[in-house]
């Protein structure tokens, strides 16, 4: 019987022309599952937020219709999904009525009622001005990714540019052009610090705001412009080894 010569250092005698590899079935077990574990989770995940999702908007909007026009009452099973479908078309039927003067006014007559109301008025009125800062179409909020050297020199972190400083704010810095950035942590990007800066210390970057919550939520694993998880070093299919005659 003739030996299987040894790989040289630093090679796993993949893919070398004359070499055959012997992979233990424990290796090979190890690879299979790591492989099916970087395939399914991801599926899995995204399942389990859609569904929590669809799960949350229905525990909202159902109890809000009347049972006789809910399909469940009807039926020996929940339908999923329908109070996100009753949710979505509501939405779009406001927005219809709002587009129209009959809707506008309405709407107004409802924000007067909500400005004498003295807690509900302040709260109503910051909530609608931060939806129609960041919703607005031609807006630029969270949608210009920058670099900044913060929270010491030589240490930089990503960051969203959010407003210009404007307003009682701006009268009360230096003079100069400052803006608004947020610097979101990882890997929760929804939490983060306000910082106030002049905008030539913020160095704008060419990433979209996906490849830069995807580098955030991966915790820097899954770098711009990879479209891809990289595999983790050794998980690359094994082949089988040749019989040794």
């Amino acid at each position: 019987m003739t030996p299987v010569e040894p790989a040289p250092p630093g090679n796993l005698g993949l893919g070398a022309p004359g070499l055959r590899v012997r992979t233990s079935a424990r290796a090979r077990l190890r690879n299979y599952f790591f492989t099916g574990l970087i395939l399914a989770g991801p599926i899995a995940i995204t399942i389990y937020i859609a569904w929590w999702l669809i799960t949350l908007v229905d525990g909202w909007v159902k109890p809000l219709v009347p049972g006789r026009y809910l399909p469940d009452t009807y039926l020996p099973f929940t339908v999923p999904g329908l109070g996100l479908l009753i949710a979505f078309t509501g939405l779009t039927l406001l927005g219809f009525l709002a587009a129209n003067l009959v809707g506008r006014s309405l709407i107004e007559v409802g924000e007067v009622l909500l400005a004498r109301m003295p807690v509900v008025s302040s709260i109503y009125k910051g909530v609608k001005q931060i939806f129609e800062t960041v919703f607005k179409q031609d807006g630029q909020s969270f949608r210009q990714v920058g670099l900044i050297e913060w929270p010491g020199p030589g240490l930089w972190s990503l960051c969203f540019i959010t407003e210009p400083v404007a307003g009682t704010l701006a009268e009360a810095l230096p003079p100069g052009d400052h803006v608004c950035v947020f610097v979101p942590c990882t890997p929760n990007p929804t939490t983060g610090y306000l910082v106030v800066m002049e905008r030539a210390r913020v160095k704008e970057v060419d990433l979209s705001t996906d490849e830069a919550f995807k580098l955030l939520m991966s915790m820097g694993i899954i770098q711009p412009g990879s479209r891809t998880a990289p595999l983790l070093p050794g998980l690359a299919p094994v082949p089988l080894p040749e019989p040794v005659r």
